[in-house]
């Protein structure tokens, strides 16, 4: 009877076994063939790895600021006047002009105008005069002048600014200078005419006039008319007075300039 109980105790424990081993069998069997179905591929089992790599530390520190797109156009332009700075800084208390690329141009400045005992060229071609307000500091107040020429407003008006836009750049440009120098003459060379540009002039005209018109409420604020002896007797740019390209002067219009300005210089060598 012992031995009896004994082989039937087996064979329910066998049974129980078996019945174990069949279900986990057919649940493995169901999630890998579910795996399958779910991404196509076979079930490949998975086993935990260790990371073994950190993240690099990242900086909370804020991007530098872009610079304004004035400085990044006039970059080179600004290395090369304090390249020039470095070698040779210029004397105070002289004549500066700053503009365009009809003062950057003017090679023989210094010659045209050797009786002045400083004459600083701070022109970079293609800039307006909203541009030299801007590097005032750099181009102008650094360099203590006691008169400053500007020519400016031809580009400025190229680009589509009214004549009104170029007045209020240079109020802003009279008044920077000021905070710095307000003991300097300021004076403003009109806007030329030329061939290249010729339907500009009527904005050109009346530009020069707003700005004629303010230098006389101003104290120690002048104004060149260049416009005028540029024209011949029709009314039109004389073009024996301009390079090829119909927009810069050649020698004979510096000889013009020359002579207009020089006057002007003689007449206000001291403050009046």
């Amino acid at each position: 009877k012992a031995q009896f109980l004994a082989t039937t105790a087996a064979m329910v424990l066998a049974g129980w076994l078996l019945s174990t081993l069949l279900v986990t069998a057919m649940a493995q069997s169901t999630a890998a063939a579910t795996a399958q179905t779910a991404t196509g591929m076979p079930a490949v089992p998975v086993r935990p790895v260790e990371a073994t790599f950190t993240l690099p530390a990242l900086s909370t520190a804020a991007p530098p600021p872009a610079l304004p797109p004035a400085y990044v156009r006039w970059q080179s332009s600004l290395a090369a006047f304090a390249k020039a700075d470095k070698e040779r800084m210029p004397g105070t208390d002289g004549v500066l002009f700053v503009g365009s690329s009809t003062i950057r141009l003017w090679e023989n400045m210094a010659q045209d105008f050797r009786d002045v005992p400083v004459i600083i060229n701070r022109g970079f071609g293609g800039s307006t005069l909203a541009d030299c307000t801007v590097f005032v500091r750099e181009l102008v107040t650094q360099y203590k002048p006691r008169q400053v020429l500007v020519y400016s407003g031809d580009n400025d008006l190229a680009q589509g600014q009214s004549p009104e836009q170029v007045l209020q750049s240079f109020v802003d440009f009279v008044r920077n200078v000021r905070a710095d120098l307000p003991d300097t003459r300021i004076t403003y060379i009109s806007i030329k005419p030329s061939p290249l540009r010729k339907s500009l002039m009527p904005k050109a005209e009346k530009t020069n006039a707003l700005i004629a018109h303010y230098s006389q409420t101003m104290p120690d604020i002048g104004y060149i008319d260049i416009y005028t002896p540029m024209l011949d007797a029709t009314g039109n740019p004389k073009p024996e007075i301009f390079r090829s390209d119909r927009l810069h002067l050649n020698e004979a219009g510096y000889r013009l300039w020359q002579a207009r300005i020089a006057e002007y210089l003689a007449l206000h060598r001291t403050k009046p």
